[in-house]
């Protein structure tokens, strides 16, 4: 029974992490160059998985079931409440946009055979679909999410094994100083899983099994990474300058349709869940938190990022650059005062601790203001 749990628990730290940020990795690889992209990696993994460590204890030492505007709330106070709802909300409604401009690419790859549509029409079409269920307020679960995850990374192997015998290392270039700071924000919203933290705690409802809580988090960091490399050295291997902004657009000349259409599919059904998770997210959160009356939460949930997209915010490694960097900056600073805090005001023995010294702390904190600080000069 354990090891099922532990299982289960794996994969939705690791489906939450994996999402549409790693099909904009190659791209801003193969820009860069591997030597930024291996640096951002290596900062930024290490530093995400100490966030998700710090939330995974803030969660032990926590007796009350909270999500991180309540964490914020419980340890920081009102303000820092509002500054992280607002946070998530612009987070979210981003999140939602990369995911419409995304799926339309997605669904062009795979209709192009059969209709001449652009990208554009079938990211509305992606966008209506999904809007319908959650007016309906669909029910996601569980097991159907872990089927997509195991699916989408069955195919990232495909993808490599296909790409393998065309790989040539000199399409990775060292370092392009013009483009030296595009990576950040796309690598760190690709690594951010922390909204899945407090699930894991109710996945293992024993003391004995929250103890394997940072296990999970630190194997599922790992795998993370790896298939993160993996995609990266299949994508940019192959396609080199000519990788797109979505990935696998590039790959067709080399692969051919059939394999970058299986690759976009499940690429599709695994935003679609995403979709549906974040609006479902979004849509009971100004409910049930904020007491807006029905059906506005519905239509605020799907209406902004439909706004945003149809005004011209169009650029998928922009968004998700965007959304990574506000993510790191507000959500990664605040889970690191938040676990000062919860040190001496906890309410719970937690199952680990973690011995972390000021300047480890404060370092954290660093690496996020400047990341984005980097961003509002960086021209996506």
């Amino acid at each position: 029974m354990f090891q099922k749990n532990f299982i289960l628990a794996l994969a939705v730290l690791t489906g939450t992490i994996i999402g549409a940020g790693i099909f904009g990795i190659p791209y801003v690889i193969s820009k860069s160059g591997i030597i930024p992209g291996f640096f951002y990696f290596l900062i930024l993994s290490g530093a995400v998985l100490l966030i998700h460590l710090f939330f995974g204890e803030i969660v032990l030492r926590t007796k009350e079931k909270l999500r991180l505007p309540g964490f914020a709330e419980k340890y920081l106070g009102e303000k820092a409440k509002i500054i992280v709802a607002f946070s998530t909300f612009l987070a979210i409604t981003g999140a939602l946009l990369a995911y419409i401009i995304i799926g339309g690419d997605f669904l062009k790859i795979v209709f192009s055979p059969f209709l001449d549509i652009s990208s554009f029409y079938f990211s509305l079409i992606f966008w209506a679909i999904l809007t319908f269920f959650i007016f309906r307020g669909i029910k996601l679960i569980a097991p159907v999410q872990l089927l997509m995850s195991i699916a989408f990374i069955l195919i990232i192997f495909l993808i490599f094994f296909f790409a393998l015998p065309q790989i040539n290392l000199e399409n990775f270039i060292l370092i392009n100083p013009e483009n030296i700071f595009l990576p950040y924000g796309i690598i760190l919203f690709s690594l951010i899983g922390w909204p899945a933290i407090p699930i894991l705690s109710e996945i293992f409802e024993s003391p004995d099994g929250k103890r394997k809580i940072k296990k999970v988090i630190i194997l599922s960091s790992l795998i993370v990474v790896f298939l993160y490399f993996l995609f990266i050295l299949s994508v940019v291997g192959v396609s080199g300058q000519n990788t797109t902004k979505e990935a696998l657009q590039g790959l067709l000349p080399f692969l051919g349709q059939k394999i970058i259409m299986l690759g976009a599919l499940f690429g599709i059904l695994a935003i679609a869940t995403s979709f549906l998770i974040l609006g479902n997210y979004l849509k009971n959160s100004l409910f049930y938190d904020f007491k807006v009356p029905r059906p506005f939460p519905a239509i605020i949930s799907c209406g902004m990022p439909l706004i945003l997209f149809l005004i011209g915010f169009r650029e998928f490694i922009a968004v998700v650059g965007f959304v990574g960097t506000i993510l790191g900056v507000v959500e990664g600073v605040a889970i690191v005062l938040i676990f000062k805090k919860a040190k001496t005001l906890g309410n719970r023995q937690p199952e680990y601790s973690l011995k972390a010294p000021q300047v480890l702390l404060y370092f954290l904190i660093g690496i996020f203001i400047l990341g984005a600080i980097s961003q509002f000069f960086f021209k996506f």
